[in-house]
């Protein structure tokens, strides 16, 4: 009888012991969850220490419920976050918090709104078209896949948000935003050692830069909007007529590049990730690949994808959500109390760091059973009926839920079942991903894979 090994997949090594203090702050900057304790991944809450910081780590989903839902007006966005990204987004909807946020988020929702996001269906599809022909032209090249799906999903996103309004300069607003989130490391550690904002870092400079051109690229997409006075159905129209219903307040053009560029960023990069590990999955398990393969030829009658076969590909979609549980594309939620409070017996003071870290959230011994094993059979409806609402989060919970989390599904399951009929995903040769933060959850050196046509 022969037996088939289950694969070894990649993940995080929690360090043993407490680390030095240079070796913390060097293996911050290269992978911040390489510095979260092993206990994560079994205690309900962890108290920790970061160089000058004080942290609790909380795990358990009544209490991450607590923060999220139950308590939310007593935490905000962490220092870390902020210094991350502010100086990106300013107080866009991803950044700000209270009066701020709650306006922004009422604004940005009609535009995902379920009925207008089955009408960017054709955007997505094309685009995953686009893909399948390229790749087909590379026939046996070794690609890097995850490079191939930012590319696929920045160009679903600059379609359906912006109408194609940056034309040339999609290009350079893609390569500009991997760039910034590149230094993010630097801006989490320096947060934790409490210094200074203006703190200089390596590649800060290349940062800035990478930022002012998205700045400058977007303030034209919307001074182009205004002056041509043309309104469109997406996301530049909907921020530019957005009215605040108590204030009567707008947003300025600055409040709309930054909101642009928190879509943008967000939009893309978690789909992009989202994808790219579940085709490392998939070469990992070839039998639950050709089970998809199945399905989708099943559902499509073999033809092109259309809009409502989307929801029928129930085992597709069951991969998708394991691969986000394995590797969640957000691998983090951090807030700051604003007011002393106690989570699970652990005193909270003002001012304090709560990081639910959603990657060992995920991979919980106690909340999962043999939790680094891929098996898409855990999202089954009932065996995800009997879930704790706060046990899986990729898109959070509460309030500040992802807004985008319907067109985040649609556009993965969509574009699955438009590459994966035609091609074999396998692993390239000698490689071994290795897992790194980057406000998202990247393998650090790219996915090399080969996609062999069927």
């Amino acid at each position: 009888m022969n037996v088939v090994a289950t694969p070894v997949l990649a993940k995080v090594t929690p360090p043993e012991g407490v680390l030095s203090p240079l070796r913390l702050l060097r293996t911050l900057t290269s992978n911040p969850m390489a510095t979260w304790p092993r206990a994560i991944y079994e205690e309900k809450v962890v108290r920790a220490r970061f160089l000058r910081t004080d942290v609790l780590f909380v795990i358990d989903p009544d209490l991450i419920k607590q923060v999220l839902l139950d308590e939310v007006d007593s935490f905000v966005r962490s220092e870390a976050t902020r210094r991350a990204l502010g100086p990106a987004v300013g107080e866009a909807l991803l950044t700000s918090d209270g009066e701020k946020w709650r306006w922004q988020r009422r604004a940005v929702a009609p535009i995902l709104r379920p009925d207008r996001v089955a009408g960017f269906f054709p955007a997505i599809s094309a685009a995953a078209g686009r893909t399948r022909d390229r790749w087909l032209a590379r026939s046996g090249d070794i690609l890097d896949v995850a490079r191939e799906m930012t590319r696929t999903t920045f160009d679903i996103i600059a379609a359906t948000m912006l109408s194609g309004a940056v034309g040339h300069g999609a290009g350079k607003i893609e390569e500009a935003i991997a760039r910034y989130l590149d230094s993010t490391a630097w801006k989490v550690a320096l947060a934790l050692l409490a210094t200074p904002v203006w703190m200089p870092y390596p590649g800060r400079a290349r940062a800035d830069r990478a930022r002012d051109l998205i700045h400058e690229e977007l303030a034209r997409v919307v001074a182009e909007r205004r002056r041509s006075g043309e309104r469109r159905n997406d996301l530049v129209t909907l921020l530019i007529e957005a009215k605040d219903p108590e204030s009567g307040q707008t947003m300025s053009d600055r409040d709309i590049a930054n909101n642009l560029f928190t879509f943008i960023a967000a939009g893309h990069e978690t789909t992009a990730l989202a994808l790219t590990w579940t085709f490392y999955l998939l070469s990992r398990h070839p039998e639950i690949e050709e089970s998809l393969v199945e399905e989708i030829a099943s559902v499509t009658g073999g033809g092109a994808l259309a809009a409502e076969h989307v929801e029928c590909l129930q085992l597709t979609r069951q991969v998708v959500h394991e691969a986000m549980r394995l590797y969640p594309p957000a691998p983090i939620v951090a807030r700051q109390a604003l007011r002393a409070t106690s989570i699970g017996g652990e005193a909270v003071t003002e001012g304090m760091e709560v990081m639910i870290p959603i990657y060992a959230l995920h991979r919980h011994r106690r909340l999962w059973a043999d939790p680094d094993r891929f098996d898409p059979g855990r999202f089954q409806p009932e065996a995800a009926k009997l879930r704790h609402r706060y046990a899986y989060l990729p898109f959070g919970a509460g309030p500040r839920i992802c807004v985008g989390m319907g067109f985040a599904m649609l556009e993965a399951v969509a574009i699955l079942a438009t590459l994966l009929p035609a091609f074999r995903p396998r692993l390239a040769e000698g490689q071994t991903p290795e897992l790194t933060m980057r406000v998202t959850l990247r393998p650090a050196h790219g996915m090399k894979m080969t996609m062999s046509p069927r």
